[in-house]
Parts: C-alpha cells; sequence; structure tokens
C-alpha cells in the first residue's frame, strides 16, 4: 500500500463518497416539492433548465439502475475504498441500507423498484405540468435579436 492510500485516507474517501450520494439523494427527494412550491409561489428559478434536466436525468438514472438490477456506482466506490481501507461495507443499496437503518425495516427489492419508478413518474408528471425554461434562471430565453441588441 503506498503512502498516499493508507486505510485512514481510504476511508475518508470512502465518507467522502457517502456524503456526495446523501447530497444526491437529497437533490433527487428534494427536487420535486421544491418544484411543486416553487411553481405555486412564483419561483423562476424551479424552472430553471439546467436545474429540471440534472433533476429529470438523476431520477432517470436511479429507476433504470434499480429496473436493470445495477447498484449503484456510488455505492460501488464507497463499498469498495471501504474494503480497501479494512473497513466493512453494506450489502444491497445505498436508500435499502440507511433507510433500513432508520426504519429499522427491511422491505424486498421490488419495493424500491416500485418507489423509485413512482417517484421518477411524480418527477416527469410535474416536468410536463411545469415544462422548464431555457435559461439558467428559469426565464424564457429572449428572442436572437434581441440578444444582438445587447
Amino acid at each position: 500500500m503506498s503512502a498516499i492510500a493508507t486505510p485512514a485516507v481510504l476511508g475518508a474517501l470512502a465518507d467522502a463518497v457517502l456524503v456526495l450520494h446523501v447530497a444526491v439523494a437529497a437533490f433527487v427527494v428534494a427536487g420535486l416539492p421544491l418544484v411543486w412550491a416553487g411553481n405555486a409561489l412564483g419561483w423562476r428559478w424551479v424552472n430553471g433548465w439546467r436545474f429540471r434536466a440534472a433533476h429529470l436525468a438523476a431520477i432517470g438514472i436511479v429507476v433504470a439502475e434499480s429496473w436493470l438490477g445495477i447498484a449503484c456506482p456510488l455505492t460501488t466506490l464507497e463499498n469498495a475504498l471501504r474494503s480497501a481501507a479494512g473497513r466493512a461495507g453494506y450489502a444491497g443499496g445505498f436508500i435499502e441500507h440507511w433507510l433500513g437503518r432508520v426504519l429499522f425495516h427491511d422491505a424486498p427489492e421490488w419495493v424500491f423498484v416500485l418507489a423509485y419508478t413512482t417517484f421518477g413518474i411524480a418527477v416527469l408528471a410535474a416536468w410536463l405540468r411545469y415544462p422548464p425554461r431555457r435559461g439558467g434562471d428559469g426565464r424564457r430565453a429572449r428572442p436572437l435579436a434581441t440578444r444582438r441588441q445587447a
């Protein structure tokens, strides 16, 4: 083992991947209520193209992974780093593991596939109900002639 890849460094990297994974999961989960609330409250940024496309892509990846039975790459990376650091990883997926720890309940895999799919459909429905707008802040893009004059 090199001086850089010590168990402490590998463990810290695994923890950093965990933090990133939590942030991605929070973005996916919180994004949908933000779109609903933002449209009800007139927040234009919630319909920004980048935000909405990133949100739809993120839940799309989660749904595809669950339907295909593919482990999340962040879970795989975190577990590999923990293993290389001499620590125990966890079995199953990220959400299943942490939700199980929080709720003290294990659910069959199909429950999570159904939940991810239902959530993905809700995100797609919000996309159709509140379509994103071009431009990073949700404003409609100005016509090309107007942009050239500015």
